[in-house]
């Protein structure tokens, strides 16, 4: 057994650096490309079935944060997002985003507001397909954090 942390890496963001417009939202006064980074884990704890993928802003002034993507029953084999995935062409299932959107939505913080922090996380899971289709983002959370086996988060900022 590898004692080797799970760790998430991108070649498109950095931990605590400024993401590219190419990663912003396209809608709400904002006019980025809304693709989603590239992602990559390694050191994949042993019992791990499947992922999930959440991009959570805990800066948005809601009082309970901003999801910008769920998706989850991604295969065991899949250690690797390219920018722009398309899920479906893996067999994931995405949940809307806080947008009311399908999938990713990119980063949009509310112009003048500062910077916001965007919580790119991957999970690994014991069970191969989560039965949550249609679930809120706080329930899908809520079930992450009881099952995951282990998880790795990369933190971002954008600002408008």
């Amino acid at each position: 057994m590898s004692t080797e942390k799970f760790t998430l890496i991108s070649e498109d963001i950095k931990e605590g650096h400024p993401m590219a417009k190419t990663f912003e939202f396209s809608g709400w006064g904002a006019s980025g490309d809304n693709l989603s980074p590239q992602l990559s884990w390694h050191n994949v704890p042993q019992g791990t079935k499947s992922f999930a993928i959440t991009a959570f802003d805990p800066d948005a002034p809601t009082g309970s944060g901003f999801w910008h993507w769920i998706a989850f029953n991604i295969p065991a084999q899949t250690t690797e997002l390219p920018r722009g995935v398309d899920m479906q062409e893996l067999g994931a299932i995405e949940l809307r985003n806080d947008y009311g959107e399908i999938g990713f939505g990119g980063a949009c913080p509310p112009e003048g507001h500062g910077m916001h922090r965007y919580q790119f996380t991957v999970w690994a899971l014991p069970e191969s397909a989560l039965e949550l289709e249609g679930a809120t983002s706080a329930v899908v959370g809520f079930n992450l954090n009881s099952i995951a086996i282990a998880k790795s988060t990369l933190t971002a900022t954008y600002t408008r």
